[in-house]
């Protein structure tokens, strides 16, 4: 493989759980070398944490431990402060996602390296950012997803609001650290400067919020649940088929609506001048949605979706991920790699963006709890001997 687009920049990954360590695993992926900072001993909680292989090591590490090399410091005691001081005065990036404040208590802020490493590019993950009144708050993901307005608006009318089975605010947190990296990366290159970049979950989860800001400044209005339509958009929902399938149609551009009607069998829709724009449909969303699920509840989903893609009207199953697994077009795309683990091969998910040019790519996936300790802080000065000593006393 060519050079990788983030070869040759070190990345320094200090934290455990998910956001922290979701950045730096696409940083990795892209050819970075990132040198995961983990306690002696467990490691990162993820290491453990849902369903694990024979070795009692969890699937979900195989993947987010991937391209990383570990290493063991006990951050709780001076030595193993000094050891991640070292490496940071040699990385192009750190990430952090520890409770604000907690780096500066152990004297590794930004402000204490940025004299001896000015072009560090410090990236802070957490619950609620650096500073404001909340910023020394505890936030997990599942919190920070409901304080950022976004858990408000998933579910029924009426009902408990609903969460997605995923750490969410986590990964779009981690995305966002990655953004602003690259950013920070560009910027260094004109000015020869490092920055601290400041990521908080409940702003990331802000960040797609659309248009619900504006809507509510200007008119006033509080978008609110609406199931699995999208408020002010129609149609697009979710339909019931004769098979007990669901199967999602996006049919709200107005000449889609019309190659939609006509397909269904309803040309009086279809022809219908009052609904031919976005906001007609709006006024008559139950009259439209209950004629196209009339029609699936008649159909087998394999027929609704064939119907539909030949009119060329936006239709898709629902899938799991025993469906994405068996698709020909997740393989044909490559979005499964396999990856040798102890207990066999695994696969697991690629990373995109696709970049044609210079491609990511897993080389290795999560290794065991400081494989690489020896290797990194070797080419920082320690010796076989200053190793020995950190390692009996508990500091590596």
């Amino acid at each position: 493989m060519s050079e990788q687009a983030l070869s040759g920049i070190r990345v320094l990954e200090v934290g455990q759980l998910l956001a922290g360590p979701f950045a730096g695993t696409i940083l990795g992926y892209f050819g970075a070398e990132v040198l995961k900072i983990e306690p002696p001993g467990n490691g990162d909680p993820i290491r453990n944490w849902r369903l694990l292989d024979k070795d009692g090591t969890g699937y979900w590490w195989r993947s987010l431990g991937r391209n990383k090399k570990s290493v063991t410091a006990n951050l709780r005691t001076e030595a193993g402060r000094e050891i991640l001081k070292r490496l940071m005065l040699t990385a192009d990036v750190v990430i952090e996602n520890f409770k604000p404040g907690t780096m500066e208590k152990w004297g590794l802020g930004p402000e204490d390296i940025e004299p001896h490493n000015p072009q560090l590019i410090y990236t802070r993950i957490s619950g609620y950012g650096q500073s404001g009144p909340y910023s020394r708050k505890p936030g997990y993901a599942s919190v920070t997803e409901a304080f950022s307005g976004f858990r408000y608006l998933n579910g029924y009318p009426d009902e408990v609001p609903v969460r997605p089975n995923l750490s969410l605010g986590d990964s779009v947190a981690g995305i966002h650290a990655v953004l602003g990296i690259l950013l920070a990366l560009l910027a260094r290159n004109n000015n020869s400067r490092g920055q601290v970049i400041d990521v908080a979950l409940y702003e990331a989860m802000f960040n797609l919020m659309e248009g619900v800001v504006p809507e509510y400044d200007g008119a006033g209005a509080i978008r609110e649940p609406a199931g699995s339509t999208l408020t002010g958009i129609v149609p697009t929902n979710t339909y019931l088929c004769r098979d007990g399938k669901h199967v999602v149609i996006g049919g709200n551009g107005d000449s889609i609506y019309v190659r939609l009607m006509t397909a269904i069998g309803r040309p009086d829709l279809a022809n219908d001048p009052a609904l031919g724009s976005n906001a007609g449909r709006v006024a008559q969303q139950q009259l439209i949605d209950a004629a196209i699920g009339g029609w699936t509840s008649a159909h087998n989903s394999a027929e609704v979706i064939t119907t539909l893609e030949a009119a060329e009207v936006p239709v898709g199953p629902i899938y799991s991920i025993e469906d994405a697994f068996n698709d020909p077009h997740y393989e044909a795309r490559g979005m499964f790699e396999d990856v040798e683990t102890p207990t066999g091969t695994l696969k697991i998910p690629a990373i995109l963006p696709k970049l044609s040019l210079t491609p990511g790519q897993t080389t290795w996936a999560g290794g065991t709890v400081g494989s690489h300790t020896d290797e990194v802080l070797g080419s920082v000065g320690f010796d076989e001997d200053a190793l020995a000593t950190l390692r009996d006393r508990g500091d590596i």
